[in-house]
């Protein structure tokens, strides 16, 4: 048992030894390789200095190219709505064009039929918009990923209809009961809004050109044409106006993306340590 024992030791003690001599070896070749046009490699027990058949090394960058062209897509959130509410019915198509490395054309167009039953009135907006602008992606993405975690700013027009439907007359002294509701059906036409929005937003690659992606949008009136009796409660491209000159907007969109051009990236070296520049 105990020559054994013994045996498995001196085994072991060789087999680290000569793992440990490999690793050395490797590390030495390996820093020649990348830092140096000379080695140390050992040679019988003693350490000898070779030139390498190279005067310099270099190191393989796998190349980089960006997509440049045109993605469309619908907005989900606005085409599915009407599934859970009956007072809506809407469209947006939304499209970018990329410009540079960085930033976006950006642009949705879109219509909206929307009733909004308030305390005292209801009344139903029906008209189209559009909204331009730009995206600027602060993504970084590796070879050839093409998602974009992106913040713009959009300018938004809507031409639309107002339609009163019916309203309740404010009684100050409710002492015989309210006043019973009114039915108007009066139509407001050629009102106008306009405004600007900040947007942050997400696009994913999902497959092969298709995208997926959300945003929210933070939204402030700019002009606002409204009927003579009472105001915008919904204006569309701008959502709610919640009775004031702020807006919130959210979609959801999937998108194709078609490609124009590609422009190869150059892939930027830092000096080495050391290295005396040109």
């Amino acid at each position: 048992m105990k020559y054994t024992l013994k045996y498995i030791f001196s085994i072991c003690l060789i087999f680290s030894l000569f793992l440990a001599q490999a690793q050395d070896t490797t590390t030495l070749k390996n820093v020649a390789d990348s830092t140096s046009t000379k080695a140390i490699i050992p040679d019988n027990g003693s350490l000898k200095t070779v030139k390498l058949p190279n005067e310099k090394q270099t190191t393989a960058v796998p190349a980089k190219t960006d997509r440049y062209g045109l993605r469309v897509g619908v907005d989900l959130f606005k085409l599915t709505r009407f599934l859970y509410d009956k007072d809506y019915k809407g469209i947006e198509f939304v499209g970018d064009y990329r410009l540079t490395k960085k930033y976006f054309l950006a642009a949705e167009v879109g219509s909206e039929n929307k009733t909004t039953d308030d305390t005292r009135l209801n009344s139903t907006a029906k008209g189209s918009y559009i909204k331009a602008g730009f995206d600027y992606n602060a993504y970084e993405n590796w070879l050839d990923m093409e998602n974009i975690l992106s913040v713009g700013m959009r300018y938004g027009f809507s031409t639309f209809s107002q339609q009163l439907n019916t309203y309740k007359i404010y009684n100050a002294n409710p002492y015989f009961g309210e006043v019973p509701v009114i039915t108007s059906g009066e139509k407001y036409s050629g009102l106008t809004s306009s405004w600007i929005e900040v947007v942050a937003g997400i696009k994913a690659k999902v497959f092969n050109n298709v995208f997926v992606g959300f945003s929210f949008q933070l939204k402030k009136l700019v002009s606002n044409k409204t009927p003579d009796n009472f105001d915008n409660l919904y204006i569309p491209g701008f959502n709610r106006t919640y009775n004031g000159d702020f807006g919130v907007g959210f979609n959801y969109t999937v998108s194709y993306f078609i490609p124009i051009y590609k422009k190869k990236v150059i892939p930027v070296i830092a000096p080495k340590k050391g290295d005396k520049k040109k």
